[in-house]
């Protein structure tokens, strides 16, 4: 898919979609830090607090993934919420921050540019690739 989505679904603006992921992303981290907190669902207040994470992030997914390529969006909203777990859980459960777990952040980070990057639409002023023109029999 190139974010060009069919369906009846309104048209957004590639800001709008853009915020719907980092809001999901913050819904991404608490529902993770919820899901440390909550006693495998046995503390009431932090499982309320998982499951409504847990919902509002995937439905703002889903509205960012209107416009932005799913490959991107699901692999940004995974990102934050991976890096943003780390650190809150650092400082939250006095979870350790390693060099390994700085290498695999900068490793994530790598991984979205280049996603991002390799996936942009050609520009109406670039002209679309032309396959060789086999050589033949000259005209005369």
């Amino acid at each position: 898919m190139t974010g060009e989505h069919t369906g009846t679904e309104r048209k957004q603006s590639p800001a709008a979609a853009w915020t719907w992921l980092l809001v999901a992303a913050v819904f991404e981290v608490i529902f993770a830090l919820g899901s440390a907190a909550n006693g495998g669902f046995t503390k009431l207040v932090p499982s309320a607090i998982t499951v409504v994470a847990c919902g509002g992030g995937v439905y703002l997914l889903s509205l960012a993934l209107k416009t932005i390529d799913v490959g991107i969006g699901y692999t940004v909203w995974t990102g934050i919420g991976t890096i943003g777990s780390v650190l809150l859980a650092a400082l939250l459960f006095d979870e350790q921050i390693t060099l390994g777990k700085v290498v695999c952040f900068l490793a994530i980070v790598a991984g979205v540019v280049g996603l991002h990057l390799t996936s942009e639409k050609p520009t109406a002023t670039t002209p679309p690739a032309t396959p060789p023109t086999p050589p033949g029999p000259s005209a005369g």
